[in-house]
């Protein structure tokens, strides 16, 4: 077996440059919340794959459930030959999502970026109008209209030439950065005086947490707001929850942390615990304003996203994970709140349920330090704790291990966390 740096420098040879990569460490095998390299080194793993396998590497139910559908059959593409379990589990989120409507529909593709992308033709569909919303550090997708969504410019935007038209930003309210809900509704307002006709915008899209743009909580006030303004004006309000849903925040979808609900939610990441899957549901006169073929796609709705998704459902029901990611993130604050007297370049510490982050200011400064931040997840690293960071300007370490996480290895976690962070505090 070749070594991790072997491996590394075959890829530079191999994989554009533009596939961006936080480690160097090539897994062998994971389970749970842990990962072992090809060269048998252990790692706790607090990414998840980007908040994929909320319910563990591997968890034996979405294993024997995939295992069992590879059995009967792997592929016919739902629109040629269908099968029931796609229907099933479209019943299923049609119970469960938030919606302004209990009459609800679902579509099922394969990323979150083509949920985001389909959720903007049925807006655009349903209201005969062109113009989106969308907010700053907001992360919508790769794609041309998920580019044009995201409120990010490096490195989702540079070097793409023109996005979309008709895709306008507003600032996302952050206390810490001075921007409250207030000034965002002003510059809403002034929007609509200056570049688009509010009975031109066909929806406002917006994650209840932003993930890449550094896990800010979206206010209770924002979202109540958001759904007056849209009931006000015929507009949509959709819901990215492709990084929030399935327990992450101590609900199964965020929005169910606000009293405003939205008209269409796309989803995907944990919906299939590690396989690809995507959906979103909204209510039925919406979804049904596309004419037959205009939605859909190939894998869309993959026999084997579909089944691991159904063992996905069982699994945070029955292992009561909503109550769990309460519990886990509620142990990660503490532990990281005891930390900022000694280390007062931690800024802010927050996040509903197990959806948690730590922000880094320099304490001469005062401004955003990402140098701090990477180096407590590459330091961190080193001694076998997988991290990501993210925000605008990268101060951000986020924390997105399984819900399913063992005790004793969150514990382990806790510990090298803490060590970690105080080791680059003193250098």
């Amino acid at each position: 077996m070749q070594t991790n740096k072997e491996v590394a420098a075959r890829k530079d040879d191999a994989i554009s440059s533009g596939v961006g990569m936080m480690t160097q460490v090539y897994v062998d095998r994971a389970e749970n919340s842990e990962i072992w390299d090809i060269e048998g080194r252990r790692y706790i793993d607090f990414s998840s794959g980007i908040a994929v396998v909320n319910t563990g590497h591997r968890h034996p139910k979405v294993i024997e459930a995939v295992k069992k559908q590879l059995d009967s059959f792997t592929h016919t593409c739902h629109q040629v030959v269908p099968y029931e379990n796609y229907v099933r589990l479209a019943e299923r989120l049609n119970a469960i999502v938030p919606c302004t409507s209990d009459d609800k529909k679902t579509v099922f593709v394969t990323t979150g970026a083509e949920a985001v992308e389909n959720a903007v033709k049925i807006a655009r569909a349903a209201t005969g109008r062109s113009a989106i919303i969308s907010f700053s550090g907001a992360f919508h997708g790769r794609t041309y209209m998920g580019m044009s969504l995201t409120g990010k410019v490096v490195p989702y935007k540079v070097g793409f030439g023109s996005m979309f038209s008709d895709v306008f930003h507003v600032p996302f309210p952050i206390s810490l950065h001075g921007t409250d809900v207030d000034h965002s509704f002003a510059e809403l307002d002034r929007l609509f005086k200056t570049d688009v006709d509010p009975a031109r915008v066909a929806a406002i899209i917006v994650e209840p947490v932003q993930g890449e743009g550094g896990f800010y909580e979206a206010p209770r006030e924002l979202m109540q707001r958001l759904r007056t303004l849209c009931d006000e004006n015929g507009m949509l309000l959709i819901a990215d929850e492709v990084q929030t849903g399935f327990a992450r925040t101590g609900k199964m979808f965020a929005m169910e942390h606000h009293s405003a609900a939205p008209d269409i939610t796309t989803m995907a990441k944990s919906l299939a615990g590690g396989f690809p899957l995507a959906a979103l549901t909204g209510r039925t006169d919406l979804m049904d304003a596309v004419k037959p073929g205009g939605l859909g796609g190939t894998y869309g709705g993959s026999p084997m996203g579909i089944a691991a998704a159904h063992a996905v459902l069982d699994v945070i029901e029955e292992e009561q994970l909503c109550d769990r990611a309460n519990a886990l993130g509620s142990r990660l604050k503490q532990r990281l709140a005891s930390l900022q007297e000694s280390v007062p370049e931690i800024v802010d510490i927050r996040g509903p349920g197990f959806m948690n982050a730590i922000e880094f200011n320099n304490t001469d400064t005062g401004k955003p330090d990402a140098d701090f931040a990477n180096n407590v997840r590459l330091k961190a690293l080193e001694k076998g704790l997988i991290l990501l960071t993210c925000g605008v300007y990268g101060n951000v370490v986020r924390f997105l291990a399984p819900i399913t996480i063992q005790d004793e290895v969150f514990t382990e976690a806790l510990d090298i966390l803490e060590e970690t962070v105080l080791e680059v505090k003193n250098g």
